[in-house]
C-alpha cells in the first residue's frame, strides 16, 4: 500500500486558529478605543493651550482679553467645540469633544482671576 502524503490543515486546526484570532481581537479592540479617546482628549488640551496663547497675544495688542474666540483669529480642531469669555483683566476658555466616549470630555482654563487655580487646566 502507498502511504498518503497529506497536505493542508484539518477543519479542527483551522477552527482553533479562528478562535485564537477572535480572542486576540476581543482583547485589542477595547484598548484601541481607549487610545482614540486619549488622542481626542490631547487635541482638546492642545486647543485650550492654543486659545490661551491666542488670548495672551490679543491682550498684548489690545490691553484687554477677547470676549469672542473669532476676534483672536483662532479656529479649534475639527471635532472640538470651543468657547471663551473675556474681560479687561481675565478670561475663561472651554473646549470639549462630544465624540469622546469616556470621561473627561471637557477642559477649562481661567486666567487672570487671581485664584490659586489660575491658569491650570481643569478637565471634567
Amino acid at each position: 500500500m502507498l502511504a498518503r502524503n497529506r497536505k493542508g490543515f484539518t477543519l479542527i486546526e483551522l477552527l482553533i486558529v479562528v478562535v485564537i484570532i477572535g480572542i486576540l481581537a476581543a482583547i485589542a479592540i477595547p484598548k484601541f478605543a481607549a487610545t482614540k479617546d486619549k488622542a481626542k482628549l490631547a487635541t482638546v488640551k492642545t486647543d485650550l493651550k492654543n486659545i490661551q496663547t491666542a488670548q495672551e497675544a490679543y491682550f498684548s495688542d489690545f490691553n484687554t482679553y477677547s470676549s469672542a474666540l473669532t476676534s483672536t483669529m483662532y479656529a479649534p480642531t475639527v471635532g472640538n467645540t470651543a468657547a471663551t469669555a473675556g474681560s479687561a483683566a481675565s478670561f475663561t476658555a472651554t473646549v470639549s469633544n462630544a465624540s469622546i466616549t469616556s470621561t473627561p470630555k471637557t477642559c477649562t482654563v481661567t486666567v487672570g482671576s487671581g485664584t490659586p487655580g489660575d491658569g491650570v487646566f481643569a478637565c471634567t
